[in-house]
């Protein structure tokens, strides 16, 4: 999920009434909510490097909880020194480490529904999981936490006038329980009708061939259609799926062929650039080319980010090998225009 949305579940969480628990919850829920994403500083690292550390140890279990710890104790220890406000509630270490981890599991949570992933197990297993039911950038998500927490801010300005102070922070406490069931809900009916495109999916012949693993990846805007893909023995179909008309997009599927063994193909393979993104990779498909100079170019890409008929690759990694197969380059990308098929 992108920081805002979660920067607003982080407010939602306070206003639902966690924010009186302690002095500083509010502080600390904002900050929690966002935490787990200090590892985005493997941006800087580029690369392969960003893929092998983003949404590594810090949205873990034991991740999230040793982040929670620690930001629990700077805000109490720092809070100690300051003076409170009047009739403002003491500042406590383990109210501050509950709502701190209950923010950060709440991100590592949202993260998880998405097709990205995340990795809860490390550092005992670098395992990716994922829920598949939410796109990284959610609008329908973000309208209902801005009508939740923006409508009572609005009212409260209205009424403020003739003295509505208890009936506005009932007001705000309503509007956030709002947001956040609107969540659950959301995610409720996302569920449901990735089930079904999965079922869908399933349950058919592809070129004469049994589905050997399918993927539902979300539409941003439908929560009914969905981007499958399918994988066979010999291919990959990637296929459009609308669950409310049962319908799979047969006349728009993109059949790609699975590439045969070959000395380059496994010389890429076993490069640790090449692990670290298959390791990733959910539906990898490889494609294998030779260069000019006698070389060898090999492209990976994971097809759950992409779309049938599109001309642009998304998750693509790049093995430039010479004629000895030994490696002379290598470069990962989110995306990229599509140079060979």
């Amino acid at each position: 999920m992108d920081n805002l949305t979660h920067t607003l579940t982080g407010i939602a969480l306070g206003q639902a009434g966690l924010k009186h628990k302690t002095r500083y919850a509010m502080l600390a829920l904002i900050i929690a909510s966002n935490l787990p994403d200090i590892d985005i500083v493997a941006a800087t690292k580029g690369g392969i490097n960003y893929l092998a550390d983003h949404r590594g140890i810090t949205h873990s279990l034991l991740g999230l909880t040793g982040l929670a710890g620690i930001l629990a104790a700077v805000i109490f220890f720092l809070g100690r020194r300051a003076s409170p406000k009047r009739h403002a509630p003491p500042v406590s270490l383990k109210w501050l480490f509950l709502i701190c981890w209950t923010a950060t599991a709440c991100h590592v949570l949202m993260d998880f529904t998405n097709q990205y992933g995340i990795r809860p197990f490390l550092p005992f297993s670098g395992r990716w999981v994922a829920w598949d039911i939410m796109p990284i950038i959610g609008p329908y998500l973000l309208f209902f936490l801005i009508v939740g927490l923006g409508l009572p801010i609005i009212l409260k300005l209205v009424t403020e006038e003739v003295g509505a102070g208890k009936s506005a922070s009932k007001m705000a406490r309503k509007g956030a329980l709002f947001s956040l069931y609107a969540m659950v809900a959301l995610w409720g009916l996302r569920d449901l009708s990735h089930r079904r495109a999965l079922s869908m999916l399933n349950a058919r012949l592809y070129g004469g061939e049994l589905p050997l693993q399918s993927g539902a990846f979300p539409s941003p805007l439908n929560p009914f259609q969905w981007n499958g893909v399918v994988e066979t023995a010999s291919s990959y179909y990637l296929l459009d799926v609308d669950v409310l008309i049962s319908n799979i997009g047969d006349q728009k599927a993109t059949r790609l062929y699975k590439p045969d063994s070959s000395p380059a193909l496994i010389a890429a393979e076993k490069t640790p650039a090449a692990k670290i993104f298959l390791n990733f990779a959910r539906f990898p498909l490889a494609t294998v080319r030779s260069s000019h100079d006698s070389g060898f170019e090999v492209y990976f890409r994971d097809l759950r980010f992409a779309l049938p008929g599109s001309q642009l690759w998304r998750f693509v990694m790049e093995i430039d090998l010479d004629g000895h197969l030994r490696v002379r380059g290598q470069s990962f990308s989110f995306a990229r225009e599509k140079s060979v098929r």
